[in-house]
């Protein structure tokens, strides 16, 4: 039984990390080429951070294509689901402080994708808070099954030398 559980367990690591990369492989790289566009947004001062649109994209693109990376390419997931559940974390308290400071616009979460794939910006604002809840959720309650099963395993002592 414990096998099934363990594999099943994996699967499911796998599958949301795997996700999880695209997820912040889209957004990042959708993030790095609006970076470089002519929107005259990307000139404006984001009301949080202080730094210009166009810098803060391109930062949070580059960060969050290298989690993705790390979520695909790293083979023990802890690393992965600990960057992932900083990584929205961090959106969660920007997004909050935004909603503090009673900011209206849509997040720019894809920049100019949303031109690209036909969508509004406010559908695409959407969107991006039901996947935001996936990650957060998500790799909060995978690190929590982590810690759990360390705790239920018994730590094996190395044999002291006499």
């Amino acid at each position: 039984m414990s096998q099934v559980c363990g594999r099943t367990r994996n699967v499911v690591l796998k599958c949301f990390g795997f996700s999880a990369g695209v997820i912040l492989a889209v957004a990042g790289i959708a993030k790095i080429w609006s970076a470089f566009g002519t929107s005259k947004v990307l000139g404006e001062y984001d009301p949080i951070v202080g730094a210009k649109f166009r810098l803060l994209m391109l930062a949070v693109g580059i960060l969050e294509t290298a989690i993705a990376l790390v979520c695909f390419f790293r083979k023990r997931q802890a690393l992965a689901l600990s960057l992932v559940a900083w990584i929205s974390t961090n959106f969660m308290v920007y997004r909050l402080g935004l909603w503090w400071l009673d900011w209206r616009r849509p997040c720019g979460c894809l920049g100019s994708l949303t031109d690209a794939i036909h969508i509004s910006p406010q559908a695409a604002d959407k969107i991006m808070k039901v996947l935001l809840a996936y990650l957060l959720v998500g790799s909060y309650s995978l690190l929590f099954c982590q810690w759990r099963q360390q705790r239920r395993t018994p730590s094996v002592a190395a044999p002291r030398p006499h």
